[in-house]
């Protein structure tokens, strides 16, 4: 059994996996103000509120893209787990290749994602994480990282509009029943998803336009929203990067 961390910048999500099945699932707000010993207090809460034994976990994989609360939370699985977390990032084994222009510049985020992909799918992929930030990131048939695009999240996205737009308030976003919006709500609902569909879409297709055909995955909290909108997203994967974790601990501790 091992817990995996996906540290982003809006929330961190936390995974018990025995396998790659998912036994337990938790999600904390991002806050860069923790401490070690709260980092350790709220472990013990959730695991021990769903019945499971620290000591039963024999591994700790991080992937983060929030690097001031990384010392804090570190050390925070010194102290609940008693082990040695593996950080996702240069040094650790993936088994794929990044030919950016810089590898070292790419997000643990999408590495995980990409490593998911390429071991549970057959490439080539477009594999699209929505999260604070979209990624668009394109993986060769061989398990190559070739290029990427990023776009502004949906709720990134809203609340720009919430917040510059003085008389538009805070909404929930989802997809309206029609594009025909008569009240406020409904049509910064429709301009939000609707004109994200369109965007995933056209990306989508201007990818395969210049690479050919290939195999969409798409991840990320409000991820289901876009994909039960658009018939261009292959398949919808909201654990994708907890596998992608798993896989990369089994190849970092020759399991």
């Amino acid at each position: 059994m091992i817990t995996v961390i996906d540290v982003g910048n809006t929330n961190i999500t936390i995974g018990v996996m025995d396998g790659m099945d998912i036994i337990a699932s938790f999600r904390l707000t991002t806050s860069q103000r923790r401490t070690s010993d709260e980092f350790a207090a709220i472990f013990y809460a959730l695991f021990h509120g769903k019945g499971i034994d620290e000591a039963q976990v024999e591994g700790v994989v991080i992937s983060s893209v929030v690097p001031k609360i990384m010392h804090s939370l570190r050390n925070s699985i010194y102290k609940f787990f008693d082990l040695e977390p593996i950080i996702v990032g240069a040094g650790v084994k993936t088994g794929i290749q990044i030919k950016t222009e810089n590898p070292k510049a790419v997000g643990a985020d999408r590495i995980v994602d990409l490593v998911a992909g390429h071991y549970l799918h057959e490439g080539p992929l477009i594999v699209i994480d929505f999260g604070t930030a979209t990624t668009y990131d394109y993986l060769s048939g061989d398990g190559t990282f070739e290029f990427g695009l990023i776009s502004p999240g949906i709720e990134t996205s809203a609340m720009a509009l919430w917040n510059k737009a003085a008389q538009l308030s805070e909404i929930e976003i989802k997809k309206p029943n029609s594009i025909r919006c008569k009240n406020t709500i409904t049509s910064m609902q429709g301009g939000l998803v609707f004109g994200y569909i369109g965007q995933t879409e056209y990306i989508i297709n201007k990818i395969k336009e210049e690479v050919g055909e290939a195999k969409v995955i798409a991840t990320g909290g409000l991820g289901r929203i876009i994909y039960n909108g658009t018939d261009v997203i292959d398949e919808y994967d909201p654990n994708l990067s907890f596998k992608g974790m798993r896989i990369i601990y089994d190849k970092n501790c020759g399991n």
